[in-house]
């Protein structure tokens, strides 16, 4: 009996380690395959979808085999809303994005005869390294943006009406969101094109994991630097001055240097009570303000009311009351 119990253990314990390993290895696994996989792939948009989607896939598969929270287990409805937020990221967000951003800015360097071929000199690692800083610098400002300044909060906060996290949840949000969050001045620089492609899929295994329902906790070397579930499990809890810290959507490294590192870990996730939000509302959600106060003035004109009166929305929620700093450890 005692043997039997050592030996679970053990077991469990091993799959435990393995587990705990798996971000930092699907890290190598991803640089090794932009490195040194086959050329007549490598430098293919097309190549960078399928490997995104085969990252999302194979986390999703892991959360069947080691979950974190059962509460946080795929269902048919979460299914179907993640489906579509994947297919939108990678077709309209992405387009609009390259278009308002991207394009714009290559027109612009080319038009000022601005070169980076210093960048396009470093080794390989190091564009890797450049590219992977340059777009979570940004989408860092751009996050702590959202959680302190009201209509940035009003595009973020579907994100945060989450009620579970799985490795698909990183994809959905409000759009303007995820055209916002996306923008990046990566565009500027001469670089490999397979380093880009490369730092994009690191960051895509560091987010997918820090959004998975999979029990690891990697070890230190990983997650001083990296964005784990925990760190962003908390940045997701249902208290709403707790989602403010652990912004770095892929390196919390960031949020210690900047002071908006929190420790700690949350299962329940979730605003307004946990309220779901459907696609639908989702995707009108920054405009609920502008629509409830169309529909009070258009009431009290009606029945003969004051319209000056400020109209109140269908339900409170929590808006940033300032810039301001802030929670820090």
């Amino acid at each position: 009996m005692i043997d039997a119990a050592m030996t679970t253990g053990s077991a469990g314990s091993m799959k435990d380690t393995i587990f705990n390993y798996l971000p930092p290895a699907m890290i190598a696994a991803v640089l090794c395959f932009w490195a040194y996989g086959p050329t007549a792939l490598l430098n293919h948009e097309a190549t960078l979808a399928v490997m995104s989607a085969l990252i999302t896939i194979s986390v999703l598969l892991l959360e069947q085999v080691h979950e974190r929270h059962a509460g946080w287990r795929m269902n048919r409805q979460e299914f179907v809303t993640d489906l579509f937020y994947s297919i939108l990221s990678a077709t309209v967000i992405a387009w609009v994005s390259r278009k308002i951003g991207d394009d714009p800015l290559v027109a612009a360097k080319a038009s000022l005869g601005i070169t980076t071929q210093w960048a396009m000199r470093m080794p390989w690692l190091a564009q890797v390294a450049l590219v992977v800083f340059l777009i979570e610098f940004g989408q860092y400002w751009m996050h702590r943006l959202m959680h302190n300044v009201t209509p940035f909060w009003l595009t973020h906060a579907p994100h945060h009406h989450l009620t579970q996290l799985n490795a698909a949840k990183g994809a959905v949000g409000n759009p303007i969101e995820l055209v916002l969050i996306s923008l990046s001045i990566v565009a500027l620089f001469d670089l490999q094109t397979t380093a880009i492609f490369a730092a994009i899929n690191v960051l895509g295994v560091i987010s997918t994991f820090a959004h998975a329902n999979v029990r690891s906790d990697p070890p230190i070397f990983y997650s001083y630097v990296f964005t784990t579930i925990r760190h962003h499990s908390l940045h997701h809890s249902t208290d709403y001055q707790s989602t403010r810290c652990n912004y770095g959507n892929s390196l919390i490294f960031l949020d210690r240097i900047f002071g908006t590192y929190r420790e700690g870990e949350a299962e329940l996730v979730g605003q307004d009570e946990r309220r779901r939000l459907s696609i639908w509302e989702q995707t009108i959600f920054p405009f609920e303000p502008l629509i409830a106060r169309y529909r009070a003035r258009k009431g009290s004109a009606e029945t003969g009311g004051d319209s000056s009166a400020p109209a109140k929305a269908a339900v409170e929620r929590p808006v940033p009351e300032s810039v301001e700093s802030p929670v820090t450890a």
